[in-house]
This record gives structure tokens, C-alpha cells and sequence, in this order.
């Protein structure tokens, strides 16, 4: 045997090789054949490519992925992993063998390739890490600096923090390990969902790799070997959030050209020679464009230039990201994690582990347990966490690594959801508690818990974020009465249960009412100047425009002391008039409805087919709408697991889509129905249950 791939009733790879080299190269190549147009489209965007035939809607990413050299970086990260773990190195080669053995395969090529006109390409042994880098590089959320920086130069230092708020543009998780102390087995569970922005072909990849060395299933990222973030090898289990770490910093640059080039000033006074070279992206139906890439000692410079801004500004920012320092992407971890027999063996391969920065939790079958933050957070000043700081000023500079903190069980539970927790120390803003105190507050109502209970708590809707509205909503007295529509309205609203179900029209109503005051607080000439678009790149635009942070923050910005001077009962007195006198048609998930992204977008009338929501920004189920601007949702479960460490084959998954990336598979969108019901599809790991397709 080389090696066979298998499939299940949803079409998921099941592979068993000989050797983890072969085991990788079958990874690469079903992953080609189940999924060449999404690895054609990662792979490009590594590489700052995609405007070539996505045209000019790809030219903001492709101008951040060249100036923020990623390809450079990833290439520069291979090189030093050949040196550092060459075995490692060598596994990742055999995946991208793979990877390109199964782009040559494909009878039948995926309908978007008809549509551009374009033909796979090759990858290079560094494909992998650009496609890491690439995925993660706005994790951390960087841009939320300057946004910080735009809300103080326009309202004032002090609205900073009443602006702070999980941003639109985070990506988190919700995450929980139940010890067997509090489960009926005995054995430990550890459960969870991945939110992110919903794309299709989905972000994760379910999986089985087997081989005499090692056993594991798990959510794979396609386009890279193994199962980092959610894996089973039989004795042990773990998961990742998003730690919300603060490990990337932007500076404000100082730049000159000269005779020979460009120089940047630096904190020692002086002026140093920075790299700079130019490069030239193809956008499909109009002219190249040329783009300057500069990297001063700090590191490569994202927005402005010599020059200034595009509005004239004299400013110029570099970007300082651990893997562009270290060489090192974590890729070393990978491995050992499919290795891992016992929480030790995780805690260990997570030593290596660099970004994006998480929390992890663990537990395996002989009662060991882990939760712990693994990632690379450089110790520096405060203020570097905060907003961009002066390049030529002292006392900025990165001077060592945080030792990732740990953490333990709280009455044999752990939870994770973004939420100030271990990490602490390590970020500057965090996702608001209530989806974790809400999934706390639900594993404490039951004594034992099994892996069959979990979904339960995927799916709960409860939005307690809602609180601060209804309060105001309660406090509508006074000497200017409600017309009788609003005041049923009310009325009909703080009767509501709080629960953002599809089927609600109460959820509906009162999601009409936060945006009308979003909107009305947004447009309030007290705000309103913080509405004007920053000259950054359009690609950071998400983190800087006004309604989604009013959105996100509205808990704050309603429960403030005082707020620009703004009344706040008049603004939620309008709004609710508003909706009252044009109250919704119909239910939350009328409106509500998936917005998945895709790298070629349908018709308008496409998107209408795609399917109601439950759940909420706050809610455990997870999906974000952005409240003043849409109902749609782009963000929610990437994905849903739960892990029995009692039995694996007890263990469930399920994905937004399907196994395949093909429109025309009837494994494309054959999981949606579950993931909407919010039920999960059995794991299966024994080959003789599983369906043989071929042997490579």
C-alpha cells in the first residue's frame, strides 16, 4: 500500500498510507481534487496575485499581501524550516507534491475556471506558509490600532474606550472542555465552533489521516498538511480560540528619498537605508498597476509612502509581525500534534507554535487535561498595544516573548469565547463575556454532560446583550408620550425572551430597533465626524467605518455616564417610532440570512436562495450580522466538533457546506441542512465503514 483514500456518506477523505511523507502527499492530492479552485484562489492570494483574474474588486488585498511580503515571508520561513526541522520541511514538500499531482488530475474542472478562463498553477514548496500567512495575517486585528487612532483624532482620547468592542472584522470562537468528572462517561469532551467569515468551499476541511505512525481526524485548513486547530488521534483531543492577543505592531515612519534610494528615520536619530524595489499586479480588464515596496528596519511599510497618504498626509506605516522577525511560522508544531498520544505530547508541540495566537484546550483519555494560550507575543511598551508609535522615538522597540500563560478548570469545566481569560495580559481588547458566561451558565445546569448533549449549546440563542436597549426601551416615560403603535411595540419587546430565533418575528422586531439606533446614533453630529474615511488601504476600510463600531459597541456607547452630549432616550424614542410605523413583515430570518463569500460572486438573485439564520453577534450561535448596515450574516460556525474521549467514533462534526468545492458534487452542499438544524454528522474511523475510491 502507498496509499488509498476512502470516503464516508458525505463524501469526506478518509486516507491511510504507509508513512506520514505519503500520508501528506494524499492530504495534498484529494485536497487538489475536492478543492482546485479555492487552493487556486489561496494560493494567489498568497502570492498578491488574484487581481489577475478576480479583476480590480482583489486589488486592495494583492496591494497589502505585496507591500506586507508575504510571499517573501513565507518563502523566508521555508528556507529556515529546511534548516531548522528538515524532516518537517520534507512533509510539507510531499503535501505540495500532492497538491499538484491533484491539480493535473482533475477530469472535470470547476466551473469558475470556465468562467475566468484560467487554468490551475503550479505550487512551491513554500505554498503552504503563504496560504497560512495569508489566512491569518488580519487575525490579530491590527487595523483595530488605527481605528483607535482615527476615533481619537476625531471625538477624543477618551472615546476610545467606549468604542472598544469585539470589531467586525475578529474572528473568534466559542470552545468548552467538560473533565469526566462532569461528563456520564467519565472521559473527558471537548467541544466547540470556529467563527469566521462563512466562505464557500468552507474554511476547514474535515478529515481522517491514518497511517502506522499515527491516527487522527480533525478540521484541516485546505491548502496546508495536517490538522492544526481541531484534531482526535484517539487518546487525545484538542481545540483553539482566538486569544485576542495583541502580537503585531504598526509605526509611524519617517521617510526620505535619496540619491540612492529611501531612507527611514530611526529611534537612534538617525537616518537608515531602507529596501525598496517595485512591483507590477495584473488586474483583469484594466491596466497594471505598479506598486512601491518598502521595508525599513521596523518592518514593511503598508500605507503611505515618502509621499505621505493618498489624502496628503505626511505619514507612512510599517507593519512588525513575529513570523517577518523570527523566520518561524509554527509549522514545527504540526507534526508533533498528529503524534501526540497524550495532553503532555500537545503541551509540547505547542511550545512551537507562533501565530495566530490561541487558546487551547486539551484533554486525553487518562485524564489528563490543558488549557493554555500557545502562540508568539513580543513584550514591548503598553502604547505599542494601543495605536501606531513613532518610529523615530525610543522605547518602542521589541525587547523578547511573552511566556504563554495557563490556566485551569473552573468545577471541571473550562471556557473559551474570546473573552478576557488567560490571555489577558497578552491583548488590549476582547469579545464581550456573554457568550462565554452564557455557555458557563448552561454547563452548570447539569451535573453530567454527554458528547451527544453539546449541540444544545451550539445552538442557544440567548442574546443578553440586548439588555442595555431593552433598559432604555423600559425607561420610555415622560412628557412626550409614545404613539399607541410604539408603545405596543415596547410593550411587545421587553415581553420578549430574548432569544434570536429564525422563526421570531419579537427577535425581528427588536433587531429593526438596534439599527435604527445605530444608524441614529452614527449620524448625530457628535459622531458624525468620525464617519470620514481614513487614507488607509480599502482592505483595513471594515475596521475604520462608523456604523459597524457603533454597532459593536452599542452596550457601551447606551450604558456610558454621558455620551457627546447626546439623548440617548430620543434617539431610541425615534427608532422605535420608526419601526413602528414600518414594523417587519416577517421573522428574524427573513432577513437574517447567510452571506457566504465567495471568490466569484453569484447574482443578487442567487443570494436570495441562501438560507435564514438563528442566533446573533452575541449569541453562542454566533452569527454576526452587522446591526445599522445589514442582517446578513458574513461571519458564524466555520464549523462544529465535539470530541469523545470516551469514544472517538461518539465524536460529531459538521461544516456550513460539504466536503466538496464543486457546485456540481452532491457533496458540495450536502451538510448545510444539519449545520442549519444545528446537528452534527457521525465521525467515522473504521475503514471497513467507509467507501474505497482509489489507491494513488
Amino acid at each position: 500500500m502507498s496509499a488509498e483514500t476512502y470516503r464516508d456518506a458525505w463524501g469526506i477523505p478518509h486516507l491511510r498510507a504507509d508513512t506520514p511523507h505519503e500520508l501528506a502527499r494524499a492530504q495534498g492530492r484529494v485536497t487538489a481534487r475536492d478543492r482546485a479552485w479555492q487552493m487556486e484562489v489561496e494560493r494567489h492570494r498568497a502570492q498578491g496575485t488574484s487581481a489577475a483574474f478576480l479583476g480590480p474588486g482583489a486589488l486592495s488585498w494583492d496591494r497589502l499581501a505585496r507591500r506586507a511580503r508575504l510571499a517573501d515571508t513565507a518563502r523566508r520561513c521555508f528556507t529556515a524550516l529546511e534548516e531548522r526541522d528538515p524532516e518537517t520541511a520534507a512533509w510539507v514538500r510531499a503535501y505540495v507534491d500532492g497538491v499538484n499531482e491533484g491539480l493535473t488530475e482533475t477530469r472535470h474542472p470547476a466551473p469558475e475556471f470556465v468562467r475566468t478562463g484560467l487554468a490551475p498553477g503550479r505550487w512551491a514548496p513554500w505554498t503552504p506558509l503563504g496560504v497560512w500567512l495569508a489566512t491569518h495575517i488580519l487575525f490579530a486585528g491590527f487595523p483595530a490600532k488605527l481605528w483607535r487612532e482615527h476615533v481619537a483624532t476625531h471625538l477624543g482620547p477618551d472615546a476610545v474606550a467606549l468604542f472598544a468592542a469585539d470589531g467586525p472584522g475578529t474572528a473568534g470562537s466559542n470552545g468548552w472542555l467538560v473533565s469526566g468528572e462532569r461528563t456520564t462517561t467519565g472521559q473527558a469532551v471537548v467541544a466547540g465552533d470556529p467563527h469566521r467569515f462563512i466562505e464557500d468551499p468552507g474554511v476547514y476541511q474535515q478529515i481522517h489521516l491514518s497511517c502506522p505512525e499515527f491516527e487522527v481526524v480533525g478540521l484541516a485548513v485546505p491548502g496546508v498538511p495536517g490538522v492544526a486547530h481541531f484534531g482526535h488521534t484517539g487518546t487525545v483531543a484538542w481545540a483553539i480560540t482566538n486569544a485576542m492577543a495583541d502580537y503585531q505592531d504598526l509605526y509611524r515612519e519617517r521617510l526620505r528619498r535619496t540619491g540612492a534610494g529611501v531612507e527611514a528615520l530611526g529611534p537612534d536619530g538617525t537616518w537608515h537605508r531602507a529596501a525598496r524595489h517595485t512591483e507590477t499586479i495584473h488586474v483583469a480588464g484594466e491596466d497594471t498597476v505598479e506598486v512601491e515596496i518598502i521595508e525599513t528596519d521596523r518592518g514593511p511599510v503598508i500605507a503611505g509612502g515618502p509621499e505621505g497618504l493618498d489624502d496628503g498626509t505626511p505619514a507612512a506605516l510599517s507593519l512588525r509581525y513575529p513570523p517577518r522577525v523570527t523566520a518561524d511560522l509554527g509549522f514545527g508544531a504540526l507534526l508533533p500534534l498528529l503524534r501526540a498520544r497524550r495532553v503532555a505530547d500537545v503541551d509540547r508541540a505547542l511550545d512551537a507554535w507562533a501565530e495566530p495566537v490561541n487558546v487551547v484546550q486539551a484533554a486525553d483519555t487518562e485524564g489528563g487535561l490543558l488549557h493554555r494560550v500557545a502562540g508568539r507575543v513580543p513584550v514591548r511598551a503598553a502604547a505599542n498595544g494601543l495605536r501606531p508609535v513613532p518610529a523615530w522615538e525610543p522605547g518602542h522597540a521589541w525587547t523578547g516573548w511573552h511566556t504563554p500563560p495557563r490556566a485551569g478548570l473552573t468545577d471541571g469545566v473550562a471556557v473559551m469565547a474570546n473573552q478576557r481569560g488567560p490571555s489577558t495580559r497578552l491583548g488590549v481588547e476582547f469579545a464581550a463575556p456573554h457568550r462565554a458566561d452564557r455557555i458557563a451558565a448552561l454547563l452548570a445546569g447539569r451535573e453530567r454532560w454527554s458528547a451527544a448533549d453539546m449541540p444544545a449549546i451550539h445552538t442557544d440563542t440567548h442574546l443578553a446583550s440586548a439588555g442595555p436597549l431593552l433598559d432604555h426601551l423600559a425607561a420610555l416615560t415622560g412628557p412626550t408620550a409614545l404613539t399607541p403603535e410604539a408603545a405596543a411595540l415596547r410593550d411587545r419587546l421587553l415581553a420578549w425572551d430574548r432569544r434570536m430565533d429564525a422563526d421570531s418575528a419579537d427577535a425581528a422586531a427588536y433587531a429593526a430597533v438596534r439599527s435604527a439606533v445605530v444608524r441614529g446614533l452614527a449620524a448625530h453630529p457628535a459622531l458624525a465626524p468620525a464617519s470620514a474615511a481614513p487614507a488607509y488601504p480599502e482592505v483595513l476600510q471594515p475596521w475604520l467605518a462608523l456604523v459597524p463600531r457603533v454597532a459593536y459597541a452599542l452596550e457601551h456607547l447606551l450604558r456610558a455616564e454621558d455620551l457627546y452630549g447626546i439623548d440617548r432616550a430620543a434617539t431610541v424614542r425615534a427608532a422605535l417610532e420608526e419601526v413602528a410605523a414600518r414594523p417587519p413583515a416577517g421573522t428574524w430570518g427573513d432577513t437574517h440570512r447567510l452571506a457566504p463569500w465567495r471568490a466569484l460572486p453569484g447574482t443578487a438573485a442567487a443570494r436570495e436562495d441562501e438560507p435564514g439564520l438563528s442566533g446573533d453577534h452575541d449569541c453562542v450561535l454566533c452569527t454576526s450580522a452587522v446591526p445599522g448596515l445589514t442582517d446578513r450574516a458574513a461571519r458564524g460556525p466555520a464549523a462544529r466538533y465535539v470530541w469523545d474521549l470516551a469514544d472517538r467514533g461518539n465524536s460529531r462534526w459538521v461544516v456550513p457546506h460539504g466536503a466538496s468545492g464543486d457546485p456540481g458534487s452532491p457533496h458540495h452542499r450536502d451538510q448545510q441542512p444539519l449545520w442549519l438544524a444545528g446537528e452534527l454528522a457521525p465521525v467515522v474511523t473504521d475503514f471497513d465503514r467507509l467507501t474505497k475510491e482509489s489507491d494513488d
